[in-house]
């Protein structure tokens, strides 16, 4: 796309939308051509079935509920040593139709290959923070896709009923580790001795 285009949006008019109609039929992009044609940007861009995804960004306070959850996971992985944590915006790549921005992700030292400039993989652990009308993008649609991809633990947080789901898979299906909620600690099952204050998620509370 030019630089000259006449758009008030930054990308291609046919990337800027996933509506159809009779005269713009929808467009369906590889990850490499999203690549190429999206400059780089902090806009949350999603891949589902090579359809262009864009959201606007998240509330302040779903960005708050992110960081603490990140800073508490790099931490603990900083001190054992264990690989590296990244905070969204980053790409997942799953295959070239599917490209997810997880809110947080871990890839263990073992399989630290999958990090090039974006993640080519499933990463070993995936954080979601649920924003308004997304539940069921994060409680389904996303669920079933880290399953099926093979994520080994998805931590799914939602600030609504403040609650946190720790889902970890096992026979290739994810089962329910624990609901836990304010005033409990919930745990992973993946990193040992990892635990998070469901308090301190909600209301930055230790």
């Amino acid at each position: 796309m030019s630089s000259t285009s006449t758009s008030k949006n930054i990308y291609p008019v046919e990337a800027a939308t996933t509506k159809t109609t009779p005269d713009s039929p929808q467009k369906y992009y590889t990850y490499d051509e999203m690549a190429a044609v999206l400059p780089e940007n902090n806009c949350p861009t999603e891949l589902w079935d090579g359809e262009l995804i864009m959201s606007p960004s998240p509330s302040f306070y779903h960005q708050e509920i992110v960081f603490r959850f990140c800073e508490l996971l790099a931490r603990w992985v900083r001190r054992h040593k264990l690989g590296k944590v990244v905070v969204s915006p980053i790409d997942m790549v799953l295959s070239q139709a599917r490209c997810v921005q997880p809110d947080v992700a871990f890839i263990s030292n073992e399989r630290l290959s999958i990090v090039q400039r974006v993640i080519h993989g499933a990463a070993d652990l995936v954080a979601e923070v649920i924003s308004e009308g997304e539940r069921q993008r994060d409680r389904i649609d996303k669920r079933d896709l880290y399953e099926q991809h093979g994520v080994k633990e998805y931590w799914i947080i939602d600030p609504e009923p403040q609650t946190v789901d720790v889902l970890h898979l096992e026979s290739n299906q994810y089962r329910l580790v624990g609901r836990w909620r304010s005033g409990e600690v919930a745990a992973s099952a993946l990193l040992a001795g990892f635990t998070v204050s469901a308090t301190g998620l909600f209301m930055g509370e230790e």
